[in-house]
């Protein structure tokens, strides 16, 4: 028996089987290998990640405030425009208060066009009764200073 345990076939074949075990617990060892660096990578990739999230919920943070502060704008701008509508309508009243008053001054403009005939008449007409006036007032300088004249050359001086 121990003849047959030691012959050359017998420990070819086991030599060929225990060459194939170990090729094969190699290839599986090498596999799992592979896969243990592969998953090493995703791990790092997904630190990297998780440090990109902290940073990120710094910059959401950051966003949340900054929307606050657009938020608070926002309402000041509301609120200046609702003081802009009532000063726009305050204006518009002021407008047509101001088309009212120019419309009466072309009513009175004309008013005053048509008196200014009527004034430059009055002008003339007292220019006349000043120019009556001077000459009577001549004619009794003229009668006191010579009363002779008055009584015998002229009966009505004036």
């Amino acid at each position: 028996m121990y003849r047959r345990v030691n012959s050359g076939r017998s420990i070819a074949f086991a030599t060929v089987g225990i060459v194939i075990v170990m090729a094969v617990f190699t290839w599986v060892m090498y596999g799992m290998a592979q896969r243990v660096f592969q998953m090493a990578d995703v791990m790092v990739e997904l630190n990297q990640s998780f440090k990109t999230m902290t940073r990120m919920t710094d910059d959401v943070h950051t966003i949340a405030v900054t929307m606050q502060d657009m938020n608070q704008s926002i309402t000041t701008m509301q609120t200046s425009l609702v003081d802009m509508r009532g000063s726009i309508g305050g204006m518009a009243d002021n407008v047509g208060g101001m088309s009212r008053n120019i419309d009466n001054m072309n009513t009175t403009m004309v008013s005053m066009t048509d008196n200014i005939g009527n004034m430059s008449q009055t002008m003339q007409v007292m220019t006349v009764n000043m120019n009556r006036l001077t000459r009577d007032i001549g004619q009794a300088s003229y009668a006191f200073s010579q009363p002779m004249s008055y009584m015998w050359g002229n009966p009505f001086p004036f």
